[in-house]
């Protein structure tokens, strides 16, 4: 056999739904053959797996690096660091920056800012809005691989960060769901409903309950159900392709469970911290654990293993979202001034791997919604989400034998002094060398700085 560039031998390789020993060999950055390892060709590189599973290369479906516009809170480099170091191979960067991807020629800016940084591969989101209608259709040809949209007026202070990318209202929903289903595309809602959330908001400040448990009490789970069963209406009238980005509540997955039943295109995401942290750890780490949707209940996260086990979520994302410590702490003393968000894509793999060793859902389960169902969902499949011939060489080498304990000052993120949610937490699955189309951007735990600008921006497969 021709000498390849790469064999990764002596591995549990995660192929065809299963693991099997043996070893990969790589050449041109893609995936040429997985066998036995008496089997594997000669190699300008070997990696030695020691008998650790290796596994696809994580597809994170939900990524805020917002760059160019607040870099003072992270930049593509950082950020695809931080993303090399949790195993993540493939991102899909959402559309907050300044100002939003709601046109071809601010879209571009984005790629030229990301493509001399990124260590890892990556996809863009684009806005899509009430404001530039018009724009849809053509940031839709510029590449991207989903529409993202938020139904709610900007943020207090944040107004340049989100221009472009609301409907705030019915009948502006309306009309961009017509638009994004012209193309074909998937929009990405954000469903929560703002008017309930502003209500309330507005009497907890009037009575001066700005503490702590007030975010949770004013995003409280009918704003997040009644808008998942309006816009699944709403998305059959109009014929768009919805996905439900962060669901928090078993109630509103049971809504999108029966949408697929039904029939009814439908996608459905959540996150590490909602299955993985309660409102309880809101109360005690405030705005440091503060996101939107809020933390639920302890009964509430228990109830969406049933949905990430019976196939209703499709994918995990882990909604990174650095943010400087200036901007969490403020909320020490008004939760409702914090910025909303955590940096977490370093964290997301061995999270759900620690779930698999506890017997909370199977290996097979956990790389489908790590990988697979987010590079099939948005156009990237075979080449990503998977390992077998054909495929690209992105993949991770994991420890399931080794517990490490979290601490955020191990964290490559510029923003890991507000990532401390899961400090003192016990986990398995520690990435030891990630691949990115064939090339190590880490090895034994130390990310390859001269793999800045290695990231190759994707397009969706027609």
């Amino acid at each position: 056999m021709v000498k390849v560039d790469l064999v990764v031998r002596n591995a549990q390789v995660f192929t065809g739904g299963e693991l099997f020993s043996g070893g990969i060999a790589v050449k041109n950055g893609t995936i040429v053959a997985i066998c036995r390892n008496e089997l594997l060709p000669d190699a300008e590189t070997v990696i030695d797996a020691e008998n650790n599973p290796v596994l696809p290369g994580v597809v994170d479906p939900h990524v805020h690096v917002r760059d160019p516009g607040h870099t003072e809170r992270g930049n593509f480099e950082t950020e695809t660091r931080a993303a090399a170091h949790g195993g993540v191979t493939t991102f899909l960067e959402h559309p907050i920056s300044c100002p939003p991807p709601y046109s071809p020629e601010i879209l571009e800016a984005r790629v030229k800012s990301a493509e001399p940084q990124c260590l890892v591969d990556y996809a863009f989101f684009g806005a899509a809005g009430a404001d530039f209608p018009q724009e849809v259709g053509r940031v839709a040809e510029a590449g991207i691989v989903a529409f993202k949209t938020f139904l709610h007026e900007a943020p207090e202070g944040r107004e340049e960060e989100f221009r472009g990318l609301t409907m705030a209202n019915d009948g502006a929903i309306l009309d961009g769901f017509k638009a994004v289903a012209k193309t074909g595309l998937i929009c990405t809602v954000h469903a929560e409903n703002n008017d309930i959330i502003q209500r309330l908001i507005q009497q907890f400040r009037k009575e001066g309950k700005v503490g702590f448990p007030y975010h949770a009490l004013s995003r409280p789970p009918i704003a997040e159900i009644e808008t998942v069963e309006k816009l699944l209406r709403f998305a059959r009238e109009t014929g768009v392709r919805i996905s439900f980005a962060h669901i928090s509540t078993p109630e509103a997955m049971e809504l999108v469970k029966q949408a697929k039943y039904e029939g009814q295109e439908v996608y459905l995401e959540t996150c590490p911290h909602y299955l993985f942290l309660s409102d309880e750890k809101l109360l005690e780490i405030g705005p440091f654990a503060k996101g939107n949707p809020p933390l639920r209940s302890k009964e509430s996260m228990k109830k969406l293993w049933d949905y990430i086990n019976d196939g209703t979520v499709d994918f995990i994302g882990s909604d990174h979202s650095p943010f400087l410590l200036s901007e969490k702490e403020k909320g020490l003393t008004d939760i409702f001034t914090a910025a909303a968000g955590s940096p977490c894509i370093e964290l997301t793999l061995p999270l759900m791997l620690t779930a698999v060793r506890d017997g909370r859902l199977t290996l097979p389960r956990a790389v489908e919604l790590l990988s697979e169902n987010a590079a099939r969902i948005f156009g990237l499949f075979p080449k990503k989400g998977v390992l077998r011939p054909g495929a690209d060489a992105d993949f991770v080498v994991v420890d399931m034998k080794t517990p490490f304990e979290v601490s955020n000052e191990n964290l490559l993120t510029h923003a890991k002094a507000i990532g401390v949610q899961y400090n003192g937490t016990k986990l398995v699955g520690r990435p030891l060398h990630t691949a990115v189309r064939g090339r190590m951007v880490m090895k034994d735990g130390v990310v390859d700085p001269e793999a800045k600008g290695w990231g190759q921006r994707l397009y969706p497969q027609k």
